[in-house]
């Protein structure tokens, strides 16, 4: 991306699963300091350390905090992990939301991410994909839970009901490697985007790949 790591204020984490934190004490240990990491009191205790002795801010999930200018709203979502949050980050008349890993989208989640001028969330799976893929049966079961993974229909229910007209910019990411394609999850939330008839900007975030930088005036 063409950022500075020794720059960073502070790291948000928002649940323990590897696949979000495998980075974690690399980023956190910095070159001259070590970085102030982020994180709900029980996900704390669940974080492999690695013998890092870590700058930790520890916080109460649906608590608010403020990072520098930035002014933080924790909330709870439903995913199986100990204690896993979504974020929106204020700063500057521009509100950011943040959401992945969560099986379902409750009306508390669709409160706090109102009024969002950019929002993050996943489109994981395409639910046939899923179905017939390589994955074993209790994985599936675990990915199309109340707790596992939104699918790009799920998605798509979202923007047509619950996508606030506030979002300018809407970016889907979290993508599974074997059970979705990123034109699956663009075709299907375009399609829901045009239907609502809303001229919201659409991204894919793909693995591995840095997006384009989204500003706001």
């Amino acid at each position: 991306m063409g950022e500075n790591i020794d720059a960073l204020d502070a790291i948000l984490i928002t649940h323990e699963h590897s696949d979000h934190t495998s980075s974690l004490v690399p980023l956190a240990r910095g070159k001259g300091r070590r970085v102030p990491v982020y994180l709900s009191h029980l996900t704390a205790t669940a974080i492999d350390w690695n013998g890092l002795e870590p700058v930790v801010e520890r916080f109460q999930a649906g608590c608010a905090f403020t990072v520098g200018d930035f002014a933080i709203q924790s909330f709870t979502i439903p995913h199986d992990a100990i204690d896993p949050v979504g974020y929106t980050l204020q700063a500057e008349g521009v509100r950011v939301g943040l959401v992945m890993d969560l099986g379902y989208i409750p009306e508390s989640v669709k409160y706090h991410l109102r009024d969002t001028s950019l929002l993050v969330m996943e489109s994981n799976h395409d639910l046939y994909m899923l179905k017939v893929g390589p994955y074993p049966w209790a994985v599936k079961q675990r990915v199309m839970g109340r707790k596992g993974h939104l699918s790009n229909d799920a998605v798509s229910d979202f923007i047509l009901e619950g996508l606030d007209r506030s979002v300018e910019t809407l970016v889907l990411g979290h993508l599974s490697e074997h059970n979705n394609y990123p034109a699956t999850v663009h075709l299907v939330a375009s399609q829901a985007l045009t239907r609502r008839g809303l001229g919201t900007q659409l991204a894919v975030a793909e693995a591995g790949r840095a997006s384009e930088v989204f500003t706001f005036a």
